[in-house]
């Protein structure tokens, strides 16, 4: 019996036969020429997608000096935000026809950032996503000469032309606001940890609104984002009966303090009323389902990527630079009501 034999790969040249158009404008297409129609270009993804064409990426930069490979410098942690983010990315990166390179920074010190900086400028990179949004990590980044296009995320400077973020302020508001008027008055915050933009841009949101409605912020800075800091703060919390609402920095967090709660006799949300941050996928799971804000990380991911593309520009020098000047509007978050909030029981 004669083995089957193995299938060919498409080529360039039977895309080209394919959508009825030359083997040049097949490469054209494949390099983002801007000079082609529209229908030609069209027939051209079309014949590609029936002949599961995929463009040899090595080839392609032999052609146009350029890698198609985004670098991200991502601090090492498993926190969901910047875990979530960096999903994003590279799913918008490959949308785009990019690949993901992702170099993780052990400490925010100047010689690790150099190091993953080094190790991603050997492998070509065509731009930038730093994605450390420690302030320590920044500002040793600031400090580098980085001559190749980049974006940040979740840094702290909103009229910074490379910055793209989640309105972490916003969304704080938009937690303690529902807490206000379901008719919470002495609302405690758990915050994250020290040196994290979120930490700050949410305390700073939870200030604000506080303050708008005559109410007296209270900040517990006892958080690291993990499960067993909120069950201690949840502990804590125990001793003052006074407080009837807790805005949490993360989901995480909101999930230890349930615990303490429940295992101490302290029910959600009859007693006390619990609201997170992130929306991670267990959330509407807990016990009970938990008020939280979304982050619409698949959102943020496309931004990013878009904002990097137009400062590299078309030609891949970076000349789209000026042309993509000015700040980029935040992503706008969206408030989860499920069951972990109500109005404060009559006492």
């Amino acid at each position: 019996m004669r083995p089957t034999d193995p299938v060919r790969a498409a080529n360039i040249r039977d895309v080209a036969r394919r959508a009825g158009v030359s083997h040049q404008t097949v490469s054209r297409v494949i390099n983002g020429h801007p000079s082609l129609r529209a229908e030609t270009r069209d027939r051209v993804l079309a014949a590609m997608d029936e002949l599961s064409f995929r463009p040899n990426r090595a080839a392609r930069a032999l052609v146009t000096s350029r890698s198609t490979t985004i670098g991200v410098l991502v601090s090492k942690g498993f926190e969901y935000g910047p875990a979530a983010s960096l999903h994003a990315i590279d799913s918008a990166a490959r949308e785009a026809g990019y690949a993901v390179d992702v170099a993780h920074l052990d400490d925010a010190e100047g010689g690790s950032i150099r190091a993953a900086l080094d190790r991603l400028l050997t492998h070509n990179v065509d731009g930038l996503i730093i994605l450390a949004p420690q302030t320590q990590t920044l500002a040793e980044i600031e400090h580098l000469s980085i001559t190749l296009p980049f974006v940040t995320v979740h840094s702290a400077r909103a009229h910074d032309d490379h910055r793209l973020s989640v309105d972490q302020s916003g969304g704080a508001a938009l937690a303690t606001r529902h807490l206000l008027q379901l008719g919470h008055r002495r609302i405690v915050h758990i915050a994250g940890p020290d040196g994290w933009f979120e930490t700050e841009a949410r305390v700073r949101g939870y200030r604000g609104e506080m303050e708008a409605w005559g109410s007296e912020a209270e900040v517990l800075l006892s958080g690291d984002w993990t499960a067993e800091s909120g069950y201690r703060a949840g502990l804590v919390l125990l001793g003052d009966p006074g407080v009837t609402a807790i805005f949490s920095s993360n989901d995480q967090m909101a999930l230890g303090m349930l615990h303490a709660f429940r295992e101490h006799g302290r029910r959600v949300p009859e007693d006390v009323s619990v609201v997170g941050f992130d929306d991670v996928p267990e959330a509407a799971h807990y016990w009970p389902p938990l008020t939280t804000v979304r982050q619409n990380f698949p959102e943020l991911g496309r931004r990013c990527v878009a904002r990097l593309l137009g400062l590299i520009g078309e030609d891949g020098t970076g000349a789209g630079v000026r042309a993509a000047a000015g700040a980029v509007p935040d992503v706008v978050p969206e408030l989860v009501i499920r069951s972990s909030t109500a109005p404060p029981t009559p006492r």
